[in-house]
């Protein structure tokens, strides 16, 4: 069984069985993520955001069961018409057995990946944390070499750490802004979310 096929095979389980399913494969590239949902969202699920866990930031991206009846119908017309995903059958939207998409779903499937790249951008970029980390880890260093005698290596230190996270976050600031783009030309819509959170939100799609 290939790597596509496991990723499909454990896909289905989980929709089988659970409203709310999380997707972590943390050495998978984003357009395996933005498969894997498009495959998902075509049996009645919809994207929901993404976390980044743990000191190495792994990716989780999650997915919840849409109530909407179009999301049901759709799932319902998939589920016949493709019985055995991840079990050697046809997949929707991707070539046999693999999680290439075709040419009339790879505009959906980079849609999705650009929600996920910027969602996880936001995570990641969360500007309070991030200039808390930057003046804190500024100050840190400059005391240690107030009460170390320590300056050649400490005073550098508290000027180039504070430095280093603030250009992170502005590089964070640029990639999110293009990628901002990106979505509002495919005619997403900006929001937040409960938790303040800068989102994007798809236009409601066809039924297919």
């Amino acid at each position: 069984m290939s790597i596509a096929e496991r990723h499909l095979s454990s896909l289905m389980r989980q929709l089988a069985t659970q409203d709310h399913v999380e997707l972590v494969h943390p050495f998978a590239e984003h357009k395996t993520f933005g498969a894997l949902v498009y495959v998902a969202e075509c049996f009645g699920f919809r994207y929901s955001g993404v976390r980044l866990v743990g000191r190495h930031k792994v990716l989780h991206v999650h997915l919840v069961r849409s109530p909407e009846p179009w999301a049901q119908q759709r799932a319902a017309a998939n589920l016949a018409a493709f019985g055995q995903v991840g079990a050697g059958g046809p997949v929707p939207g991707m070539y046999l057995n693999s999680l290439t998409p075709v040419p009339e779903a790879q505009a959906d499937v980079d849609l999705i990946i650009a929600l996920i790249k910027y969602d996880g951008l936001v995570e990641a970029g969360n500007r309070k944390q991030l200039l808390t980390i930057a003046w804190g880890s500024g100050a840190l260093f400059l005391l240690l070499a107030l009460l170390t005698g320590v300056y050649a290596v400490l005073l550098p230190l508290a000027v180039l750490m504070p430095a280093f996270v603030l250009c992170a976050l502005r590089i964070n600031t640029v990639r999110r802004a293009k990628l901002g783009a990106q979505l509002t030309a495919a005619g997403c819509a900006q929001v937040r979310d409960d938790a303040g959170r800068e989102r994007y939100v798809r236009p409601v799609p066809h039924v297919a």
